[in-house]
């Protein structure tokens, strides 16, 4: 069986650790490292021969440990080498006793008999104190990963106990919307029941969860005014498969109002939502998508919008000359816009995206931020043409 290639990088660690260990890893080896260089620094400092040697010898070790692979491969082609060529086994023999041989020659083994047994216990208290020392930073290390640790799991059970929060309400106004006195009928004390769950579950969860409780709302037409009849209560059917939506006299099953202001929506999925007549006076809406969203009568006063996509969103209603904002006690239009528009004063919209014309002509009517527009791109025609430029044939006819 042939063995796997190791990989070609030079790990002091496994390589299959997580990746947020590489901070701790990198202290520790430079811990590591640290203490043979300060004792080869001291033993030049102070000549002594024995504890540079110890330094260097540790040195050696921490290379033989960290470049493991490096060696594994270099023994690995030796051995394969010496298979293969049986006269590169007396090369090694040969290169082995010269080296013991000039060793030898050079005094080293001597300087080694005439050590100071005394330094070599300071040497001893020295790697005593720096051992303490690296238990101490390794026990803090394990403390600092247990609490990472800790903290990743807590995250990981709130995101679940959340989700599963979310389905039980989800479940809840289902059974509330398709029971006989539901939604079929007008019934306000389960439409208050449900405006009351909503309101108590959207102050407890985050800002996804937000906006995934807003999506099924919105989509179960449970944000829209339903027009009903004036004997039982219950929502006209429009013959599509549908409700009749009425936004002048239409009863909404779940009334937004203040629930969401001051709210955190920042970069969250609120496309299509009908957020009519809801107020969002002061919600963070930075980089949401709000592309066919129903803005109309919204209250976004102060709200912050920046980076928002506003790609269809309705804003407002009729024409730029007849629509105005919502004001209390004012009825709105909804043929010619009076006061059935958003309320967009002091509203930062500055670098919204996918702004129309008429969207940006409204909000910078009615006070809000926006960022300057661009000039338009003028072409402009070469003032001086070429003598040898051809001129257009004229029209025919």
């Amino acid at each position: 069986m042939t063995a796997k290639p190791l990989a070609p990088e030079f790990l002091a660690c496994d390589s299959g650790s997580p990746a947020t260990d590489s901070g701790g890893r990198t202290l520790l080896n430079l811990l590591l490292l640290g203490i043979p260089a300060g004792l080869l620094g001291l033993a030049l400092l102070w000549d002594q021969q024995g504890v540079g040697w110890v330094a260097v010898l540790l040195l050696l070790g921490l290379a033989g440990w960290w470049g493991r692979p490096f060696w594994i491969r270099i023994g690995r082609g030796l051995w394969q080498q010496l298979r293969t060529w049986p006269g590169s086994l007396w090369m090694v023999l040969a290169l082995s006793l010269a080296g013991i041989g000039g060793m030898s020659l050079s005094g080293i083994f001597s300087g080694l008999a005439s050590l100071s047994w005394e330094a070599i216990g300071a040497l001893g208290e020295v790697f005593g104190a720096a051992g303490q020392i690296l238990i101490a930073i390794l026990a803090a290390y394990i403390a600092w990963r247990q609490y990472i640790i800790s903290r990743d799991l807590t995250i990981q059970q709130n995101v679940i106990t959340q989700q599963q929060t979310i389905d039980a309400y989800f479940e809840g106004i289902s059974g509330l919307v398709l029971a006989p006195d539901g939604q079929l009928d007008d019934w306000p004390l389960e439409r208050a029941i449900a405006a009351g769950r909503t309101a108590a579950l959207l102050n407890g969860v985050d800002r996804f969860g937000k906006a995934k409780i807003l999506r099924f709302l919105s989509t179960a037409n449970l944000l829209s005014p339903l027009r009903r009849d004036d004997h039982l209560g219950r929502p006209i059917l429009d013959g599509k498969g549908g409700y009749q939506r009425d936004r002048l006299h239409g009863i909404r099953v779940v009334k937004l109002e203040a629930m969401l202001e001051g709210a955190d929506l920042h970069d969250t999925q609120l496309r299509a939502i009908d957020l009519s007549e809801a107020s969002l006076e002061g919600t963070d809406l930075r980089d949401c998508d709000l592309s066919h969203a129903n803005l109309c009568g919204t209250n976004l006063r102060h709200a912050d919008l920046r980076g928002a996509d506003l790609h269809r969103a309705l804003l407002f209603v009729g024409s730029l000359e007849t629509a105005s904002p919502a004001q209390p006690g004012q009825k709105p239009d909804f043929k010619s816009g009076a006061y059935a528009g958003a309320i967009v004063t002091g509203a930062d919209f500055r670098q919204v995206r996918r702004l129309s014309p008429e969207q940006r002509a409204y909000l910078a009517t009615w006070g809000a931020q926006l960022s300057p527009e661009p000039p338009p791109q003028v072409l402009h025609k070469n003032p001086d043409p070429s003598p040898g430029a051809s001129e257009p044939p004229d029209p025919i006819g």
